[in-house]
């Protein structure tokens, strides 16, 4: 267990609640492979669920049913009167608790956490090493799609959690701002990895890769290393952070960590983060 956060599950006590009657665990997992272009293609991790997941969980299709369907960019975020129709359809309501998890990489769970957190959905955890973690220790899985029935959820939501290329571009310079790169070092610097346009980085932001949060197990590292790295390049808790990566899905992990884990209070995601920024020259960017 990387921390004790209230917001983070162990396969353990996931294990113990399994049958509650309040409970409902969803499959967020989202696969990115290289395209021939050298840019990420989508593939909706729902083959890999039907062949085995665990007990009990549904499956979220973030592309396909929680995703502005408008948009041209990938995953941007709906609306969020639209966005809570869903996630009610999807059995997200008053009175349950919600464990999330993905396969590969924790990334995908963090997205959805960090969306119900913008609808003002607070029951949620993320599962520890998620499906990963959850396999290496033979535990069981189901073939059976399982199907939550549809609940009741009307809140108060939170729309500051995410912001728009404007937003990012006025933090630029702000000393009590800090604006964080979710991507690998390589990318940052524009020397090797996926490019999303341009290569590089939004001027005047720092780097603390999404990937560097969790082990080999898909765990997500003790919350002293997960502290240190982000005091190392200036996160301190009375700053404002802004997160980008390169479609708003890694930069969760990283919002996720300093807000469910090391108790920041002002922490956003750049939604449709480099897919937009890198491609529209007027935006400044930087390498080395």
């Amino acid at each position: 267990m990387a921390g004790h956060s209230a917001a983070v599950i162990s396969t353990e006590e996931l294990a113990r609640r399994m049958g509650a009657p309040a409970l409902r665990i969803f499959d967020c997992t989202t696969y990115l492979k290289p395209g021939p272009d050298g840019r990420y293609i989508a593939e909706s991790g729902r083959a890999n669920y039907d062949k085995g997941h665990i007990p009990g969980a549904a499956f979220l299709d973030l592309q396909a049913d929680l995703s502005d369907q408008s948009s041209k960019l990938r995953f941007t975020l709906p609306p969020l009167e639209e966005l809570t129709r869903a996630f009610a359809a999807k059995g997200v309501g008053h009175g349950t608790f919600v464990v999330l998890y993905s396969h590969a990489s924790p990334v995908w769970a963090s997205r959805i956490w960090w969306m119900l957190r913008a609808v003002g959905f607070d029951d949620a955890a993320i599962l520890d090493g998620g499906l990963d973690k959850w396999k290496a220790e033979n535990r069981p899985l189901a073939t059976e799609a399982t199907v939550h029935p549809a609940a009741t959820l009307s809140l108060r939501g939170r729309p500051e959690i995410f912001v728009d290329k404007t937003t990012l571009k006025g933090a630029i310079g702000q000393k009590d701002t800090l604006t964080l790169n979710a991507l690998s070092h390589d990318q940052h610097k524009g020397t090797g990895g996926v490019v999303y346009g341009r290569a590089g980085r939004v001027a005047g932001s720092s780097c603390v890769p999404a990937a560097s949060l969790f082990g080999p197990d898909k765990a997500l590292k003790p919350i002293a290393d997960l502290r240190a790295a982000f005091e190392g390049v200036g996160a301190a808790p009375d700053k404002r952070v802004l997160v980008y990566c390169g479609g708003g899905i890694a930069a969760t992990l990283d919002a996720f960590v300093l807000t469910a884990m090391l108790g920041h209070r002002n922490v956003s995601v750049y939604d449709n983060s480099m897919q937009e920024w890198a491609n529209d020259p007027s935006l400044p960017m930087e390498i080395g």
